[in-house]
């Protein structure tokens, strides 16, 4: 067992270092052949926050265990409002300006009730994953289109500039590209393999390893961005990365056990996990909305994202 937990932590540490590097990589090659730092942030960095998520749940599909890659998609939106933002609110409130974030949550909303709405019926099939997966390449256009037309007194214009990697070679960047490419599927097979081993040893479900082990181990690149991006000062940045990876979370990584392995799922993932989800989503959305102009998340707030997520664990275990 002392082995699989170790297997398990240096797969989560190869996963988490290559996604960053793949990151480094596209965006310092994009920004060289000229693509805007706001076309890559809202896209290829958005995306690559959840390159952990997609990679692991592609993974588990492939090995025949779905319940583990929705686990995975449900509980890493729940991390990752519960305890990233949680925490990340705790150390600094967290301040919401950006009118591009004004537009992310209407769809991060939609999404969600999308992903309820499939999995309610306990089966996940094949066409939904088409349908999950086309969303999200439709969403990607989307925030393409969106970042040409951001005003550029949007502070997220800003944080998301400095956030690019500048003077990189293209040839250094294809290099981490084709790295990340190599390492992340290859971590990502030995982090679910060693997985399935803890869970089966302590008798827990695929779905709850899912939930539990894997979804806080990918989320712990959202809470390092996030945590360093509210101490610079760059608050819509930290909450931008949640909500990107929420909604990539729900299209591309509840996508993947629907299009390699559609079929029944654990019961619970629909009456209590997805609704879980649906209803931090929709606290998180009182908390950081505001039509009238600013909106600040405090730590009273804070405290109870965390609070919520610290319940949830105890439930899953009771």
């Amino acid at each position: 067992m002392i082995l699989q937990v170790a297997i398990f932590l240096a797969g989560l540490a190869v996963l988490s270092w290559s996604a960053d590097k793949f990151v480094y990589g596209a965006s310092a090659l994009a920004k060289n052949i000229g693509i805007s730092p706001m076309m890559i942030g809202l896209t290829i960095v958005a995306m690559g926050s959840s390159a952990p998520e997609i990679v692991v749940s592609a993974v588990a599909s492939i090995n025949g265990n779905p319940n583990t890659a929705v686990g995975n998609a449900l509980g890493s939106n729940i991390t990752n409002i519960g305890l990233v933002l949680g925490i990340t609110a705790l150390i600094k409130p967290l301040l919401v300006s950006s009118s591009t974030l004004k537009r992310e949550f209407p769809l991060l909303m939609v999404i969600n009730v999308i992903a309820v709405y499939f999995l309610y019926d306990g089966e996940l099939t094949s066409i939904e994953g088409v349908i999950l997966i086309l969303l999200f390449i439709f969403v990607l256009a989307g925030m393409a289109w969106i970042s040409l037309l951001v005003d550029k007194g949007d502070p997220l214009m800003n944080e998301t500039s400095d956030e690019i990697p500048t003077a990189v070679e293209n040839s250094h960047a294809v290099m981490w590209i084709g790295l990340g490419l190599v390492l992340l599927p290859l971590s990502a097979h030995f982090m679910v393999d060693s997985a399935v081993h803890i869970a089966r040893y302590f008798g827990m479900s695929d779905l709850v390893i899912g939930l539990t082990i894997i979804a806080l181990g990918t989320s712990l690149p959202e809470l390092a961005a996030s945590v360093a991006g509210v101490m610079k000062g760059e608050d819509d940045l930290a909450l931008g990365n949640v909500i990107g990876s929420n909604i990539f979370n729900l299209l591309a990584v509840l996508g993947m056990p629907g299009l390699l392995a559609p079929g029944l799922l654990d019961e619970n993932a629909a009456h209590r996990d997805a609704l879980v989800m649906l209803g931090l989503t929709l606290l998180l959305l009182v908390f950081s909305f505001n039509f009238r102009g600013t909106r600040r998340i405090n730590r009273v707030e804070a405290v109870l994202l965390v609070g919520c997520y610290l319940v949830y664990q105890y439930w899953l275990f009771a």
